[in-house]
Order: C-alpha cells, then sequence, then structure tokens
C-alpha cells in the first residue's frame, strides 16, 4: 500500500473514531453527532494526504510526525473557532484528538507503506 493511501485510509478511520467519540459529551454534541463524525473523517483524510505526500518526499520520522501534529492542530484549530448553539467553543475538545490524529499519521506514513517504484 501506498504512503498516500495509507494515510488517507488511517486517517479517515482515527478521523471517524474521533468524532465518533463527541457523543460522550453534552446532549449538544450528540444532537449534531453525524456532522462532527463526517467533519471528523474529512479532517483526517486532509491530515492523512498532506502526511502521506510528505512521506513520498522525506525519510525523516521526526519531521513527518511534526507534519502531521501541525496539519492536524490546524485543521483542529480551524473546526474549534466554528462557535457551537449556545456559543461556547471546544478548543481542548477538538484540537487535543486532532493534533494526536496527525502525529500517529505522521508517525504511520513514514514507517510503513512503500514508496512508489518506477
Amino acid at each position: 500500500m501506498s504512503k498516500v493511501l495509507l494515510g488517507l485510509l488511517l486517517g479517515a478511520v482515527l478521523g471517524a473514531i474521533d468524532g465518533a467519540c463527541a457523543g460522550f459529551y453534552d446532549a449538544v454534541t450528540r444532537d449534531m453527532l453525524l456532522g462532527i463524525v463526517l467533519g471528523s473523517t474529512f479532517k483526517g483524510l486532509l491530515t492523512g494526504v498532506a502526511a502521506g505526500a510528505y512521506a513520498r518526499k522525506s525519510r525523516s520520522l521526526g519531521k513527518g510526525i511534526a507534519l502531521g501534529l501541525v496539519v492536524g492542530l490546524a485543521l483542529s484549530f480551524a473546526v474549534a473557532l466554528m462557535p457551537q448553539p449556545d456559543g461556547s467553543h471546544f478548543y481542548a475538545e477538538i484540537m487535543l484528538p486532532g493534533m494526536a490524529l496527525g502525529g500517529v499519521v505522521g508517525f504511520a506514513t513514514q514507517r510503513y507503506g512503500r514508496l512508489k517504484t518506477a
């Protein structure tokens, strides 16, 4: 499996799991659970593609993890800026799992997957 495809699949799966965990929060988030799961899956897809594309160009494990952390954090921050219906924001609840997802995907794409051979 190529590094980009690995990042795409792993990011989507981890993103869906991350979004599904929002069901453990209050009733406001449970009412919006489908949108949260779809949005988290999309964030995971984008993070996975970015990490996988970078892993094709660089063999640095540390830089790959850092890139995944930064992309996951940036995408999660953009989502966390959107206020909830009651006007509150869930910065830590959105950004920390998004950053962790990015780090895991960055690690996996650097460590596993194969490079395209010409």
